[in-house]
């Protein structure tokens, strides 16, 4: 076996990475080409097949996903000494990789990613939606937004956006005309509930909570859906009862196409926090945005 190019190796995680040569090579600013022959010559110095080459995809072999799992930390660490580099005069540059789920994808995230991308004009950020716990660093990612979960003992929790939200409840002022208003949760097992359905496959209960009090009622309306923009505006043509995050209701709440119901029960919970891996040299893109949402927090405005 002779000593491998270490710019092969690295092209090699980008590779993996991008799931292709073309994707990768575009991000390289390079030909795809080039960088397949830099991928043969890689193979041929190690003296194994390191790729699984399709006309639809490029994957590891069980030989370059054992490399890749080595590779990754001692490549992590050049790139974050890298830019440490950028660190010092104050200018991160790179990108930030997040996995947020969709309520904070849609209402946390813009206003946010507006003022960090203005303040940091060298960092690009990549937002991918999830809703589902992940191991962000497994998957690729700088770092995750969760609600309430439990994180491993490796992670590093920060407060991001509100520290308080609620789940409310709404109806159209049709359907409630039609079906009356409930006055106890109680009431709602003889209405129509639109019910959402989780990635595992569960459907969610509408919990209410009251003078330490909790009630859980499972919807048995119509519809259940994935989707909730569905089931707002299925809520807001009459279909039922809806119970979600406040944010998503406010401008139909504030215009009166639905009203709310059952006020003094909504629940109450923490807001999400941004989780990350303690390791030692952090990309300065996340370094920036932690300290960017540490100083939001905290009413700072430089």
């Amino acid at each position: 076996m002779r000593q491998p190019n270490l710019s092969d190796v690295a092209l090699f995680a980008a590779v993996v990475e991008a799931g292709g040569f073309r994707a990768a090579a575009q991000k390289r600013g390079m030909s795809a080409s080039s960088l397949s022959d830099c991928m043969r010559r890689l193979e041929s110095d190690l003296g194994l097949r390191l790729l699984n080459r399709t006309t639809r995809s490029v994957t590891p072999t069980s030989a370059g996903a054992r490399l890749l799992e080595r590779l990754r930390p001692a490549l992590e660490e050049i790139s974050a000494a890298f830019n440490d580099l950028d660190d010092e005069s104050q200018r991160p540059v790179g990108t930030l990789k997040l996995n947020v789920p969709v309520p904070v994808a849609r209402h946390l995230m813009p206003g946010l990613l507006e003022r960090f991308l203005k303040r940091y004009p060298g960092v690009n950020v990549e937002v991918v939606m999830d809703n589902s716990f992940i191991d962000v660093i497994g998957a690729g990612y700088d770092a995750g937004v969760r609600y309430e979960e439990s994180l491993a003992k490796d992670m590093i929790a920060v407060p991001i956006g509100p520290r308080r939200q609620r789940f409310v409840a709404a109806a159209s002022p049709a359907y409630l005309a039609a079906h009356g208003t409930p006055q106890h949760p109680s009431e709602l097992t003889d209405h129509q509930l639109l019910g959402h359905r989780f990635e595992n496959g569960k459907v969610g209960v509408f919990e209410f909570e009251k003078h330490g009090r909790t009630l859980r009622i499972p919807p048995r309306g119509q519809l259940v859906t994935s989707s909730h923009d569905l089931r707002i505006q299925s809520a807001i043509n009459g279909l039922g009862i809806v119970y979600i995050f406040e944010e998503f209701l406010r401008e139909a709440l504030d215009d009166g196409r639905l009203v709310p119901i059952l006020e003094d029960w909504w629940q109450p919970f923490d807001g999400p926090f941004l989780y990350y891996h303690g390791r030692r040299h952090m990309p300065s893109p996340l370094r920036a945005f932690i300290d960017f949402i540490k100083a939001e927090a905290q009413g700072e405005d430089g």
